[in-house]
């Protein structure tokens, strides 16, 4: 694994780094990357040990008492701890505690400590680039990388020029956008459980705008994203690989990409 050490000329803050449940269970690569990223821009960073999801299948699902439920115990988890910031490698997760006063319109005094945690929430690349000014990426990747733009982090949280500057500073990488950038690639959330033979043809259509750039890496900052096209890319026999953008970003390119072992 790379390391990253240059600190940032901003001054420190503390921040709690959100991993999500996806990012834990799936990939804990992307966990650790974001947490060297985050020290190497000045900041302390902390892991509170009582989060879990941030509710989003329950919210998507209409199961208003469910993500409720989910929403109180990471309020607290988050009001536990004297941050200034939490930062999470996932616009949709981060998408979602923007939504938690949303959750609780009928329940005034939870809805004020819910838009206190809103407030501080913040996708990783956004955050770096926007509130740390930072860009000060110390790592290299040789090849072509193509880049997925999650449908939250782009349309809700405007994140596409931040991870792209900060893949300007990865020595020996080249980033080609795909030709239908604004097109989903199926998994969003519930929906590929939903509607799976819809999202089975979407994500088809990604995969072969994927192959049509020429690339060998597929870059996105989205776990469950990645999930998706990485086993669609695989089912079609691409070798094509698959990794979140904050591996690349911290150096952590050594271990295996998504969806291909240990």
């Amino acid at each position: 694994m790379g390391e990253n050490n240059h600190a940032s000329a901003a001054p420190p803050v503390r921040v709690a780094l959100f991993v999500t449940c996806l990012a834990d269970l799936y990939r804990p690569a992307v966990g650790f990357a974001a947490l060297s990223l985050l020290e190497a821009a000045g900041c302390e960073v902390i892991v509170p040990k009582g989060q879990t999801c941030c509710g989003q299948p329950q919210w998507n699902s209409g199961d208003r008492a469910g993500s409720q439920r989910i929403a109180r115990g990471m309020i607290e988890v988050f009001e536990a701890e004297a941050v200034d910031y939490i930062v999470a490698p996932s616009g949709s997760c981060i998408g979602m505690v923007h939504d938690w006063p949303q959750v609780f319109d009928s329940e005034p005094s939870w809805k004020s400590r819910a838009e206190a945690i809103a407030n501080k929430a913040w996708e990783l690349t956004s955050f770096l680039v926007d509130k740390r000014g930072w860009t000060d990426i110390q790592a290299r990747l040789d090849g072509i990388a193509a880049y997925h733009d999650s449908c939250t982090g782009k349309r809700k949280l405007g994140i596409s020029a931040q991870p792209r500057a900060l893949l300007a500073g990865v020595e020996g990488l080249e980033v080609r956008d795909l030709n239908q950038p604004e097109e989903c690639c199926g998994f969003g959330g519930t929906f590929c459980v939903k509607y799976g033979e819809i999202s089975s043809r979407m994500v088809t259509d990604k995969a072969n705008d994927i192959i049509s750039t020429g690339a060998d890496t597929l870059l996105a900052g989205e776990v469950g994203c990645l999930l998706n096209m990485s086993g669609r890319l695989k089912r079609m026999g691409s070798p094509i690989r698959c990794r979140h953008v904050v591996e690349v970003l911290a150096g952590f390119t050594d271990g295996a990409a998504m969806g291909e072992g240990e």
